[in-house]
């Protein structure tokens, strides 16, 4: 077959395709002006129409024409009987062309093809035609120069059998697509069918993605809290599921970054026994508090020994900035293995992945405790009870666990009393230098399987024991030590501050009083230069007692130890970018630690819907009052059905709860 190829000036009204559209060339010269259509977003809406300068390379020629405009073309009623009759009439062309050995290569322009297929070529139908040409698997279509009339040659029929393949495997999972919004519409998805479309929708509840297109084509919202519901409406996840830590982008997790033995180095081996005095289910103890007769101590775990500076670990730690504590456990800063080496006081065992966080604790007072490495502060007091002689020691010494309601009953014991003795002289050193002192309930929530693995919520209150003040005064003097020898020494260190609340003359009394005085306290600032720590009472003071849970503690003690050992010191501009990165990602813990506590109690009044509870009136808002409700730890606001006054009790019970959106109403049970 004869083929020949026309070159064809590109003309006012000639066809052209351009980016996949029809267009008419309304202007021509050394560029092109051309009209095209813009169709709307949604169907039955208008066409409507725009122009554009292009040069020739920039669109495809199909025909001379002329016509007057595009929307002649963009307008006709080209119906989908004259698409389906025109394609079946090039296949019947493809099948000519192929069964002839002598134009199975044979190269065709669309005008040819045109005229082969359905015997004419018209310029109202040249862009329908070349659409076709280019989805239909039958032609490929050759590179050609500007302004001369596309060329297309046939494939081969093993070929065009692999595209058909495609295309039908395509046809299906549209099909397939179609189907799963229309159950998802409905909330009636079959697990067997639509998991691999869910786990486009789970992304967004979990925070790994911002957007679901199946969300969109269902009509329904792209947002986690929506994506959410809808997992739980169709059963896709259980009521259960606690997507907060996984949406502030944190592990569920501990770090698997491990940290090796402790070194072998020259420490201070001590004679007298410490105390690490903590909740009895604790499973990482790093602090523990001692006092000589002379010197109160304050021993610490002592991870920097092996966490250097900007090392894997370090950096990992930095990331996560503390150890996430949710009702289901906790997601360690540090590995779980290291607990055994760097934990005070926890028993040492051959297989480190049995550490019990029951080890040693309550046992009978003559019993000995666990040698451990610590980081430890000697601080001497005046007469006043301030600090008045601050040592910084790398130590061995024996640590004795005790839970709080164990201290509490051995508390007048030679070895314990002077503890509570300090306590109590440091809290009143404190309240006379303008310390704020909160108390509001706080409660406790743990996650437990039942023998099928089904998991319930536990909340109870927690109770205030003696030895845990005494312990939080021994913390507070070891902040204080600490930054004191920092300041002294000219060691850059991570110092915390917090501005003077604004505290009305006049507070009402009790759980009101409490809740209006949390509101008038400042946030806390960290940086490297010290400052008043005016909540706390304290001039100077940083955080060094958790440094295998809390970065800037970590960071805090790799600068003593730096000092200790005389290594070079990080600068202030170094612990500055540490502190602020750990401080970030610490912030997003804290935060997913509320959402998650918020889920589990959400989950928990699910579980339990006939649950009744006392609240507290705290804050009068007019015809509505704020309410505390000390057993969930929760407040709500009401209008109460009588008049009510600062700290009148009511019994409530829940209302509407939204899990996904964590939001629960309260209404007066009585």
């Amino acid at each position: 077959m004869l083929i020949v190829y026309i070159l064809c000036m590109l003309k006012k009204g000639s066809v052209v395709s351009y980016k996949k559209n029809p267009a008419v060339i309304i202007e021509a010269g050394d560029k092109f002006t051309i009209e095209y259509p813009q169709y709307p977003a949604k169907k039955g809406g208008k066409i409507t129409y725009a122009t554009q300068s292009v040069r020739s390379k920039d669109v495809v020629f199909l025909h001379e024409g002329p016509i007057p405009s595009v929307k002649n073309i963009a307008e006709q009623a080209f119906c989908n009987s004259e698409i389906h009759k025109t394609a079946a009439a090039l296949e019947e062309c493809w099948e000519l062309l192929v069964s002839d050995e002598s134009t199975q290569d044979e190269t065709l322009t669309i005008q040819d093809l045109g005229e082969l297929s359905t015997g004419s070529y018209e310029a109202m139908q040249s862009f329908h035609l070349y659409n076709l040409l280019i989805t239909l698997p039958f032609f490929t279509q050759l590179a050609a120069e500007d302004q001369k009339l596309p060329q297309f040659t046939p494939l081969s029929p093993e070929k065009v059998a692999v595209l058909k393949a495609k295309e039908n495997e395509k046809e299906f999972e549209a099909q397939r697509r179609q189907e799963f919004i229309g159950r998802l519409k409905s909330r009636k998805i079959d697990p067997s069918l639509d998991s691999q479309f869910m786990q486009e929708i789970e992304a967004l509840a979990l925070g790994k993605t911002d957007k679901s297109k199946f969300l969109s084509e269902a009509g329904l919202s792209e947002t986690p809290e929506s994506a959410h519901s809808i997992l739980l409406q169709t059963n896709y996840w259980p009521l259960s599921k606690n997507p907060h830590p996984s949406r502030f982008g944190l592990s569920m997790q501990s770090s698997q970054e491990t940290l090796s033995s402790p070194p072998e180095e020259e420490r201070v081996v001590l004679n007298h026994r410490a105390f690490a005095i903590d909740n009895k289910w604790s499973t990482d103890p790093d602090d523990a508090v001692a006092f000589d007769g002379t010197y109160i101590w304050i021993h610490v775990a002592d991870p920097a020994s092996t966490v250097i500076p900007d090392s894997a670990i370090d950096i990992s730690a930095r990331n996560r900035g503390s150890t996430l504590y949710i009702p289901e456990g906790a997601s360690r800063m540090l590995s779980e293995e290291c607990l055994e080496d760097y934990a005070l006081g926890l028993s040492r065992k051959s297989d480190k992945s049995s550490i019990s966080a029951y080890s040693d604790i309550n046992t009978p007072m003559e019993q000995k405790g666990t040698v451990s490495r610590a980081l430890s502060f000697k601080i001497l007091l005046d007469a006043a009870g301030a600090i008045d002689e601050v040592e910084v020691l790398k130590t061995l010494v024996e640590i004795k666990r005790l839970s709080y309601d164990y201290a509490d009953t051995i508390k007048d014991l030679p070895e314990i009393a002077p503890l509570f003795a300090i306590a109590q002289k440091n809290i009143e050193r404190r309240k006379k230098a303008g310390a704020v002192f909160i108390e509001l309930p706080e409660v406790s929530i743990h996650v437990i399987k039942d023998g099928e693995g089904l998991p319930s919520a536990v909340i109870s209150e927690s109770n205030k024991t003696e030895s845990s003040a005494v312990v939080r005064e021994f913390m507070l003097l070891a902040g204080e030590a600490a930054a004191r020898f920092a300041f002294k020494n000219s060691i850059p260190f991570p110092f915390v501050s917090q501005d003077a609340p604004d505290i009305p003359k006049e507070l009402p009394s009790g759980l009101a009083g409490q809740y209006r005085l949390r509101r008038c306290m400042r946030s806390r600032s960290v940086g490297v230069i010290p400052s008043q720590h005016a909540g706390l009472g304290i001039g100077m003071y940083s955080q060094v007692t958790s440094p295998l849970r809390r970065y800037g503690d970590l960071v805090a003690h790799q600068q003593l130890r730096s000092f200790i050992d005389k290594r070079t010191l990080l600068s202030k501009d170094e612990v500055l970018e540490r502190i602020s990165a750990g401080d970030a990602a610490a912030s997003a813990t804290v935060k997913a630690e509320r959402k998650s506590n918020l889920h589990w109690t959400l989950f928990f009044l699910l579980q339990n819907p006939e649950w009744k509870g006392t609240a507290v009136a705290v804050e009068d808002k007019g015809k509505q009052f704020v309410f505390l409700i000390p057993s969930l730890g929760l407040e709500t606001i009401l209008i109460p059905s009588k008049k009510v006054q600062l700290n009148d009790e009511i019994e409530v019970k829940p209302g509407k709860i939204n899990i996904s959106e964590l939001t629960v109403s309260f209404m007066q049970a009585d």
